[in-house]
């Protein structure tokens, strides 16, 4: 051995170079939110400045209007105070310090509940991002199918048969020479790097890759024995080439009883048949094999994987002599047979992939198989749909910048693949396209492309410790049917934060504007400091525990997934903030201006009494609003409301809390107690935001958060083209 490179020049070193580079980027998500937050904090800031400027500078002109401006005492002292608390009341009252923790409560519910679902998510954030997802490349081997291979079809003696079971092995040896049979289980027994164990009860364990074993279990469905070809006394093995990706092929030299000398030779068809001058023929003879006798041969192998085969030729030569040092010829083999081997599909797969694509989400098979079977599989899937490119990895890599523009979005399976090209892929469709990009894998070599995509999801079964190390998401049974609900749970988490913002935003405007226009009109604030701390408890910590626990529906899979610069909140979420902010504000303000003569409030505590029925009303609006907030579009927002026992117990205790603090804590939250009459109109008025809700629902607004696709397969021409 030559030592040609070591460290990052190393293949090995390149990859962990790879998987290095760069930090963690913001998820979508996070990149809104800060948007949100920072908008609503400076407007938050602008009010509470307002409001405490207004309220000074008439504090000021009625001390001189009174002759008292050069008197000041502790009184006014403490009520400048009083006007500076409530400023900053209501910066803490507009900061969403909530946003977080109705974050982190809405993507660990999700983590807990996706456990049970067999997906294990190693970031928090990775919840949130599946749910954007607009295009999920994905691996065939394990994940569509079930990676357990078995020969379904055979092609020996010039004849073509299906395997199904006994009864077609049995078929098969009846109408094959012995002397063939004897040839095709040596090609198969002395050639692999699997072996066939036998248990306590006698019954045969193949242990080897998924290719090799099925192999091994079509050698003993034929009746051979693997123990008696296996053996290294009678079969010498003089030397063993090993299988790997350059090459295609396995290669192993055998030393024969009767002191002759065999190679056997088996791998990717094609590979093997250019090196085949030989073939068995319908009578288990070896005749000559000329172009047009190949290329016959060559077009059976096409058939097979035009059904979704995974094709296998076996070869042997005989050596007669012997010079030197032993070397496997790359020339002059017999064709022995082909084999055809079928990945079975995973039950629900095919469901899985139809309901992603009707979310609006893309589904692109990258996989190491040749064209033709790529091609009959994602068809079979139904991810090859008409207009859409199947490419080869080669070809992939020699498209030029412009061609990879118009070649990328229609791009639904890519074969022949190497590691690099689909991080290549998945770099392109962030970089050029902005696409949420999902990406499956189970290799040590996916580690790039799982690291490089917006979320990775690497296979818990068949994967690779490093694959797992650079994955957001674990799928714990390899199958894509739980992707799906990765994606579900994703989704119920961006709507779950978008319901709690637009039930944040409703209380934030409503607070603001009334004690504002209060402050400049009457020149108090109806809305204490205490009051609006209590509220800003409901608003932020209750409400983001009932709304981010929210579990998902399945009509979230059908809308399409969030755009990445699409805008957190929508028209339909402006729709709802408004409306209900306008109700509040006008029942709130002919209370604070007009209540006493309306409600016929007397005595020498009727502002007392006005200002905690404001204060009631006001918190019964959240109340009722928190229930419209359920669901930001649908009328029906009882709908699993009362199977919600999370969501049931915090409304229940926020009523419960708010009768405590009216009725019991007078002194400490500036209110007195109420009589029942205005008790129920507290109530009535909250509840009113419910029909007020139906009503704006019936409002047609254009959902603009959805994701914009470029895949406009309808410009192109119909059946699937190959690249």
């Amino acid at each position: 051995m030559l030592v040609t490179t070591v460290g990052m020049r190393t293949e090995w070193g390149k990859l962990m170079e790879t998987i290095n580079e760069g930090g963690e980027d913001e998820t979508p998500l996070q990149v809104k939110l800060n948007g949100v937050a920072t908008i609503i904090g400076k407007i938050g800031l602008t009010f509470a400045i307002l409001t405490f400027v207004v309220l000074i500078i008439r504090f000021l002109v009625e001390k001189a209007q009174n002759g008292e401006f050069a008197n000041w005492s502790t009184a006014d002292a403490l009520k400048l105070l009083d006007f500076f608390a409530i400023a900053v009341t209501i910066i803490v009252v507009a900061v969403p310090e909530g946003l977080p923790l109705a974050v982190t409560l809405s993507l660990a519910f999700a983590m807990k509940k996706l456990m049970n679902d067999k997906a294990l998510v190693r970031h928090l954030s990775a919840c949130e991002t599946m749910g954007s997802a607009s295009c999920i490349c994905t691996d065939k081997t394990g994940t569509l199918t079930t990676n357990r291979m078995v020969v379904t079809k055979t092609w020996i003696c010039a004849k073509a048969m299906q395997i199904t079971g006994n009864e077609s092995a049995d078929e098969l040896k009846t109408c094959t020479p012995e002397g063939v049979q004897n040839i095709l289980s040596q090609a198969i027994f002395q050639n692999t790097s699997a072996e066939v164990v036998k248990d306590k009860d006698g019954k045969n364990t193949i242990l080897g890759t998924p290719t090799e074993s099925a192999l091994l279990e079509f050698g003993c469905l034929l009746g051979a024995d693997f123990d008696a070809y296996a053996q290294r006394k009678m079969y010498k093995i003089l030397k063993v080439e090993p299988f790997n990706s350059v090459r295609k092929k396995m290669s192993v030299l055998v030393g024969l009883p009767d002191g002759g000398v065999r190679a056997f030779c088996k791998g990717a068809s094609e590979i093997i048949l250019k090196m085949c001058n030989k073939i068995i023929d319908c009578n288990g003879e070896v005749v000559d094999l000329p172009e047009e006798h190949a290329n016959n041969v060559f077009r059976i192998i096409n058939d097979f994987a035009s059904e979704a085969l995974r094709t296998l030729c076996l070869a042997f030569k005989d050596i007669n002599e012997m010079h030197g040092e032993a070397n496997i010829p790359d020339s002059g083999y017999t064709l022995i047979a082909l084999v055809g081997i079928k990945d079975p599909v995973r039950p629900g797969v095919k469901e899985a992939v139809q309901i992603c694509k009707a979310a609006g989400i893309t589904i692109r098979m990258v996989t190491g198989d040749n064209i033709h079977t790529a091609e009959a599989i994602a068809k079979e899937f139904g991810i090859l749909t008409e207009g859409g490119v199947a490419i080869e990895g080669p070809t992939f890599r020699d498209l030029s910048s412009e061609e990879m523009m118009d070649t990328i979005p229609r791009i639904q399976v890519m074969a022949r693949s190497l590691p690099l090209d689909k991080y290549n892929l998945v770099s392109n469709l962030k970089s050029m396209f902005g696409d949420v990009v999902a990406v499956t894998g189970d290799g040590t070599n996916d580690a790039p492309a799982l690291r490089e995509a917006d979320i990775g999801l690497a296979m818990g079964i068949a994967g690779t410790e490093v694959a797992k190390e650079n994955a957001d998401v674990i799928i714990l049974d390899d199958n894509f049917t739980t992707i799906l609900n990765v994606v579900k749970w994703g989704r119920s988490v961006y709507i779950n934060i978008q319901k709690f913002v637009q039930f944040q935003l409703t209380v934030n405007v409503v607070a603001l504007v009334i004690n504002f226009f209060s402050a400049c009109i009457t020149g108090s604030a109806p809305l204490t400091a205490v009051q609006l701390l209590w509220v800003n408890l409901i608003m932020d910590t209750l409400g983001a525990l009932a709304l981010a626990t929210e579990p998902p529906n399945d009509g979230l899979l059908e809308r399409p997934p969030v755009a990445r610069g699409a805008n957190f909140i929508t028209k339909p979420m402006w729709r709802n903030i408004i409306g209900q902010s306008i109700y509040q504000l006008i029942i709130l303000a002919i209370l604070n201006f007009d209540g006493e003569r309306l409600l016929g409030i007397s005595g020498s505590d009727a502002t007392e009494v006005l200002n905690t029925l404001i204060f009631n009303t006001f918190v019964f609006c959240q109340v009722f609003n928190e229930i419209n907030s359920r669901d930001i579009e649908k009328i029906n927002v009882f709908r699993g409301m009362f199977d919600s026992w999370i969501f049931l117990s915090i409304i229940f205790a926020t009523v419960a809390f708010q009768v405590v603090i009216v009725e019991f804590l007078g002194t400490f939250a500036s209110t007195v107690p109420l009589n029942w009459q205005f008790w129920v109109l507290s109530v009535l008025i909250g509840a009113v935001s419910i029909p007020i809700a139906a009503i704006l629902k019936c409002i047609p607004v254009e959902r603009d958060n959805s994701k914009q696709h470029h895949d406009g397969y309808e410009a192109l021409p119909s059946g699937p083209q190959q690249a």
